[in-house]
């Protein structure tokens, strides 16, 4: 319906107010850094100035997907939907931490298919016996992380075969790049045009029904306004890429004096960092009873990490100094084989329940511990 989103859009959600509060960490991260308060409170506070940023990053790339319509929205969400994890990457890469941005990847891999879509289907089942979603979005998505999967696993297990293969990788992964990169245009072709009816129940989701012709004529009646979420879209982008500057440049101190490896902070904390709209996003629908969307949202965010966020990264890293190739070693290879895998079987049936969301949690704390302890 459209009024549904019409309401949604006008009327200020809990999820926009905590953001609106939250946004006086800005402030506060500025007058750290400019007063040399610490590295800790630099820490702290540019982490928590990201959070809200993310959040209204993540809004108004939504708003305006509607305004300009589902074509054009695509290519928004495609430029981003995954914004505030790729200026995160980059700000890293830059400052030379590979090995953090690699593990970002794993970590972002696993947040995505194991915690986001574990809470989702664990909230989102309380006090219904299951929930359904349409299974092409899972089955599409799946696809496409088993060839990421492929992807890493031939230059890691060159890398693990201990053979010095250093120069051959980098060649290789920007390869693999540009097929990611003509592949993840292939899936938008899927699901804009030659196979679009396969997504209409998560449009309808939306308020948007292609062959309703009444609905179609209401809703450039109801469309956000597109100046003001235009500004909020840049302003929220600019924000996130002043406060990782301010983040990456304490995140290795501050890490190693809590005694956390680089390892433990790509994977765990760089990912929360990040995707958290996207979470809060999933778990919202889900407990309204929305998994096409909730999915739709989890799967489609990890779709964004492998099939455009790593080529970036890879093709942008040399013109950084930084290069960065796809050899993970073997704990992250087996950790984004098993988040793809066990997301898998918990999907392709188009049904959840709680127990099975408590399932993927349990997958996630499992590696996450992994990493930590193998860390430390």
């Amino acid at each position: 319906m459209v009024s549904t989103h019409e309401q949604s859009s006008r009327t200020p959600t809990l999820r926009q107010l905590a953001a609106t509060g939250l946004l006086a960490a800005l402030p506060l991260s500025w007058a750290a850094a400019w007063w040399h308060w610490g590295d800790l409170p630099v820490f702290f506070s540019s982490a928590l100035a990201i959070l809200p940023l993310a959040i209204w990053l993540s809004t108004a790339t939504e708003e305006l997907s509607l305004a300009l319509g589902p074509s054009i929205g695509a290519l928004l969400n495609a430029l981003f939907g995954n914004a505030t994890e790729l200026i995160i990457a980059l700000v890293a890469l830059r400052a030379g931490l590979v090995d953090i941005v690699k593990a970002s990847i794993t970590g972002t891999v696993m947040a995505n298919l194991l915690l986001a879509l574990g809470l989702s289907m664990a909230l989102g089942g309380l006090g219904r016996q299951e929930q359904r979603f349409q299974p092409v979005v899972a089955r599409v998505n799946g696809s496409a992380m088993t060839l990421a999967v492929l992807a890493i696993l031939i230059p890691s297990l060159a890398l693990a075969s201990g053979r010095d293969v250093a120069a051959g990788n980098l060649a290789f992964s920007r390869f693999v790049a540009w097929v990611l990169l003509a592949v993840y245009g292939l899936t938008l072709l899927f699901s804009l045009r030659t196979h679009r009816a396969l997504y209409a129940v998560a449009e309808a989701e939306y308020g948007i029904a292609p062959d309703d012709e009444p609905v179609q004529a209401a809703l450039p009646q109801h469309r956000p306004p597109l100046l003001p979420w235009l500004v909020v879209l840049l302003a929220a982008t600019a924000g996130v890429a002043v406060e990782s500057e301010l983040f990456v440049g304490v995140v290795e101190t501050v890490t190693e004096g809590f005694g956390l490896s680089a390892l433990f902070t790509g994977v765990v904390l760089l990912p929360l960092l990040g995707g958290t709209a996207e979470y809060l996003t999933a778990v919202t629908m889900a407990r309204k009873d929305k998994m096409d969307l909730a999915v739709a949202v989890a799967l489609g965010s990890t779709l964004l990490v492998a099939l455009l966020v790593v080529p970036v990264l890879v093709l942008v890293g040399p013109l950084l100094g930084h290069p960065l190739d796809l050899s993970f070693d073997v704990y992250e290879l087996v950790a984004v084989a098993t988040a793809v895998l066990v997301s898998n079987l918990v999907s392709l049936d188009g049904r959840s329940d709680w127990l099975e969301g408590v399932l993927l949690l349990a997958a996630y704390l499992i590696l996450a511990a992994g990493f930590y302890f193998q860390g430390g």
